[in-house]
């Protein structure tokens, strides 16, 4: 599913800043009869033309070509019937609600609770809680009760009773069992919005008052505030503790023996591309990308790597959940500035309590925007539908229900009536809403409904109200049309097609061979004359394992060795190693001496199917749309209109 809007994402290259309307538009080419516009031409054409690395779509009578196929397969998945799928309509629904959060947000608060969150975010906080839970939508009655049971505990803790113990004997939070309600360092957009504020606002050694989240109440107790550590850039090597489901007892054994290779001065960049077992980083000598506290699903790889300095860059060897590393640090950086951090955080604040603020703030502005003037007498006979069944969710909907469907207010030019509000208040008897009396609650459901209307009114009406937001939605509705069809039509074919890419690989093997490859051993020291001892037993057709057991000891490895199967040219063997069997002469690189043993050499030839899977189907995929685009062109009346493309032409170059 990432995939599908990674590719629509390059499909569309939306970019707001681009949109540009053009004050008339012609017919530029019909398809069986339909009319494409001059203007989503240029404006799609200039969003695109930066991103645009070929120089040839660049080329206007090129682009249109692209531009006319892609709307071909358009045209063909609307034939198909696919824009009347369910998933397709979901995941319409779905962009759309996306797209719409840019134009239904106060950009105020948003850039108020930005500021906040930054401010925050210089500071990493250690707290402590004690919880007392209690539902979000409880009664006043048993709320007041979870609160006044907090306050008796605070008493007791500022009493002098250590807070620590009081969390395991009182904590509704299970983890207070064991961490005694510690809850480490986080910084802002770790916590629920409500707990964050009490923690920033608690000063340190002191116990809050109780701070209401949607689990209870929480006291907090801030131990302790440091500066936010940034990130670091590190180097790793690592030993699987595990393969395939099963221990590797050998592991710590190996990492130990790396440590020494390091302690006798080998480079740690060598030793991570010769032995780390982290495929992702071990070419790059273990460079891993960087990253902050939380990044990474192990605490302890992450103190280790803050914790090593320019002084002592280099950790001795520990243990993870994953295997034992040794770390190296490569560089630190400072937290990242406002303004790289800005959308980022913009997209955790939409993602958490903090966007209730936003959603209030918008709500306000609204109310101004669309003036609601209510039937109030229509409104006090609706009241007098609902009963006290409503605060056991048994109330019923009128039998005559419908006689209520006069206009009860207007939003815009939407007309709301009473059955409309009924419905509503029907909907919302399991919502937890206990308001009493009755017209009290009733008052409450309609500011809610008349709250809830104008939303959905503005949401409704963006299409009209914003050009860029129509132009981009009908791109989008364009570009997912053309996901599934390419999906259908060329992705799945090629990857199930085996009697048709089985043809096609008969006429691409010339472009799928494998070098020449060996099954060899390579073995590496830093020592010169370790290596002519390590040749002769080589030459002896000793073990591997008796020529580490014959130069390593618990204090010193002198020798490594590592087999496989090499493509001529590969990175693991060493330059100059002849793709023959027999053992090579003692080669040098760097501080290393090596010495390759190839046991059995496999000749150069055409990779199988199998082999070249991947890049064979990414060909075969190809070679089926440049077919099928000339088929539909076929299949569909194309017809430019020569005279306005000329007229294009000279405005785009301006």
């Amino acid at each position: 599913m990432k995939l599908k809007y990674l590719i629509l994402g390059l499909l569309l290259s939306v970019g707001f800043m681009s949109f540009a309307q053009t004050n008339s538009k012609e017919v530029l080419f019909t398809i069986d009869g339909k009319p494409y516009y001059t203007d989503e031409f240029i404006r799609v054409y200039n969003k695109n033309l930066d991103l645009v690395k070929d120089e040839s779509q660049k080329d206007l009578n090129q682009y249109l070509d692209l531009f006319v196929g892609y709307k071909l397969k358009v045209t063909k998945a609307n034939k198909l019937g696919l824009n009347d799928g369910s998933q397709y309509q979901s995941e319409l629904k779905s962009y759309r609600m996306q797209l719409a959060k840019t134009y239904t947000t106060d950009s105020k608060v948003t850039k108020e609770l930005v500021d906040e969150g930054y401010k925050r975010l210089q500071k990493e906080v250690n707290a402590s809680h004690i919880l007392i839970l209690v539902d979000e939508n409880a009664a006043p009655a048993d709320t007041l009760i979870a609160y006044k049971k907090a306050l008796a505990i605070r008493e007791r803790i500022t009493k002098g009773e250590d807070f620590g113990t009081v969390a395991q004997e009182v904590s509704q939070d299970p983890s207070a069992k064991e961490n005694k309600g510690n809850l480490g360092y986080f910084t802002s957009f770790r916590m629920v919005y409500a707990f964050e504020n009490g923690a920033y606002k608690t000063p340190v050694g002191i116990v809050s008052m109780p701070v209401r989240t949607r689990f209870g109440y929480h006291l907090i107790k801030v131990n302790d505030i440091r500066d936010n550590r940034g990130d670091v850039l590190v180097a790793h090597i690592m030993i699987l503790k595990q393969k395939d489901g099963v221990d590797v007892p050998e592991a710590k054994a190996t990492i130990e023996d790396i440590n020494k290779k390091l302690q006798q001065g080998e480079k740690f960049e060598e030793l991570a591309k010769q032995f780390s077992e982290d495929k992702s980083s071990a070419s790059k000598g273990g460079v891993l990308n960087r990253f902050g506290s939380g990044q990474l699903s192990s605490e302890e790889f992450e103190n280790q790597a803050f914790a090593l300095t320019k002084e002592n860059p280099i950790s001795k060897p520990f243990e993870t959940q994953f295997g034992w590393h040794i770390v190296k640090l490569l560089d630190k950086f400072p937290i990242k500035s406002y303004d790289d951090s800005r959308v980022e955080l913009e997209n955790k604040i939409s993602k958490d309590d903090r966007s209730r603020l936003i959603t209030n703030s918008l709500t306000e502005k609204l109310r101004k925007k669309y003036p609601i003037k209510r039937d109030t007498k229509l409104y006090n006979s609706l009241v007098k539908l609902v009963t006290n069944d409503f605060y056991e969710s048994k109330w019923t909907l009128p039998a005559d229900a419908k006689k209520y469907s006069a206009t009860l207010f207007t939003v815009g030019t939407k007309n709301l009536t009473g059955t409309n509000f009924l419905d509503y208040v029907y909907s919302q008897q399991k919502s937890g809403i206990a308001i009493k009396p009755l017209d009290k609650l009733l008052d409450k459901l309609y500011e809610n409904f008349t709250d809830d209307q104008r939303n959905q009114y503005n949401n409704d009406n963006l299409e009209n109200e914003f050009p860029e937001f129509s132009a981009v939605m009908d791109e989008y509705r364009d570009g997912l049309l053309l996901f599934d069809l390419m999906d259908k039509e060329i992705w799945q074919r090629s990857k199930n097609d085996s009697v048709g890419l089985k043809a096609f690989y008969e006429t691409q093997k010339d472009k799928h061979q494998w070098k020449t490859r060996v099954i060899s051993e390579v073995y590496s020291s830093t020592k010169l004359e370790t290596m002519k001892k390590v040749l002769a037993m080589v030459k002896k057709n000793q073990t591997p394992k008796e020529i580490r057991d014959k130069f390593n000891t618990t204090e010193v490895v002198n020798v490594m060795c590592y087999e496989g199967v090499y493509e001529e040219g590969a990175d693991a063997l060493p330059k100059g190693t002849k793709m023959e069997l027999g053992i090579s002469e003692i080669t040098n690189k760097g501080d290393y001496y090596f010495i390759t043993k190839v046991t059995k050499v496999l000749p150069a030839g055409p990779k199988t199917i199998e082999e070249c899977r991947g890049k064979l189907v990414n060909d075969y995929q190809q070679y089926l749309e440049q077919n099928w685009v000339s088929e539909l062109k076929k299949e569909f009346a194309v017809k430019i209109n020569q005279d306005v493309f000329e007229k294009v032409k000279k405005q785009i170059k301006k």
